[in-house]
Order: C-alpha cells, then structure tokens, then sequence
C-alpha cells in the first residue's frame, strides 16, 4: 500500500472512547474500521485463527455450540502475559491484513476518502508505520475503570488488570499526531472531532500536533 493509500490509526486504552469517537468521524463521512470487530469475525469456527486459538488455549474457552467464548479466553489470556502475547501473535497480523484490504477498498473507491482503523492495541502491537497518522483518544483513569466495569460486568480486580495490559495511556499520548479529550461531556468531543477532520484530508506531512480545540 503506498504513502498516500494508508488509513490512520484511532486507538487509546479500552474503554476510553474511541468508539464513540470513530462513530462522530463516520457521521462526518469518515470511512471506519472497527479492528475489534473483525478480530471476533477471524475467531468464529472453522477459521484458521479458532483452531490456533483452540489448539494453544484448550477446550475449555468455548461456549457450548463450539465457537471460542471471548470472556473465557479472556480471563485466560489477560491473567498470563506469555498467552496474551501469544494469542496477539495468532491475531493481530490476520486483523492487520484484513484492515488494510479493507482502507485499499475505501480508497479505492474514493482517493480522497478518510480512513480511520479503530484498534486498541496499535503501539503495543508496533503497527504506527502501517498508517499515515495516530488519533488517540483518552479519559481519566477512574472513568476507564468505571466505564469498563459498566461495559462489560467484569469485576474490579478484572477490569484493573485488563487496563495494566495495554500501555499507559500518558505514553500513547505523548506518542500520539493528534489527541482527543473524551472525559468531558459528548458535545465537547464532537467539537474535537469536527475540528481535526477537515485536517485529516490533508495529511499533514509533518507530523505536526495540531490544536484541537474544546
């Protein structure tokens, strides 16, 4: 994929509100890709990504039709850092793939089409070269945790130690092209959003931060 084809990275840690925010970029005509989404597609049964999966992890985090229970790999997954490198080594290459197939297609069909990729885990998993520019969204710690506990009915201690997975979020901020605030009230993100989406369509060479104002 050339220079001018790749989409840019949305990310910031679980429950941080990028998906609220990869959702206020599709209404202003942004092309989006939920890397999440596709990543449960990879997993359902026959794939090549469920019988890896099955293989490494074992019987035991399926549901009873057979298919892989994303809770149970979860727990499983998040409590040992070997297995969680592992199973982001069966995944993330096949989402990668599947995502830029995905921004080739957008592209195609509009040159001047903006394309975000909404994924978690893009510094953690080294993928910043694979696109133009990285958005990352963020929030106070307390409201991670209180929205992720909300989100998905984990237990505090779960919540924590799926949060202590990712990198801290100060660092992806201090990494990030551009920065959203996603801790204050909706109408104050989407002011974020519709200043930094006109600048997307001219894919600042320089990688200079702009200003988003609130």
């Amino acid at each position: 994929m050339s220079h001018l084809r790749r989409p840019f990275g949305l990310t910031g840690g679980v429950a941080s509100g990028k998906t609220t925010v990869a959702q206020m970029f599709a209404e202003l005509g942004a092309k989006t890709i939920d890397a999440d989404r596709l990543g449960h597609e990879l997993i359902r049964a026959p794939s090549p990504a469920y019988h890896e999966i099955v293989s490494r992890f074992g019987f035991e985090i399926l549901d009873p039709q057979g298919e892989i229970d994303r809770q149970r790999l979860g727990v499983v997954a998040f409590g040992d850092p070997e297995k969680l490198r592992a199973l982001n080594a069966i995944l993330h290459p096949r989402i990668m793939e599947r995502c830029e197939r995905l921004a080739e297609g957008f592209h195609l069909q509009d040159p001047r089409a903006v394309v975000l990729v909404d994924a978690a885990l893009i510094y953690e998993a080294n993928l910043t070269h694979r696109f133009v520019k990285i958005i990352v969204t963020w929030c106070r710690p307390e409201q991670q945790l209180e929205r992720l506990m909300a989100r998905t009915g984990l237990s505090r201690a779960e919540a924590e130690r799926r949060i202590a997975a990712q990198m801290p979020i100060d660092e992806k901020r201090g990494l990030a092209d551009y920065v959203i605030d996603c801790s204050g009230e909706l109408e104050l993100t989407r002011r974020q959003v519709a200043n930094l989406f006109p600048q997307l369509h001219v894919l600042d060479s320089g990688g200079k931060k702009p200003e988003i104002r609130n």
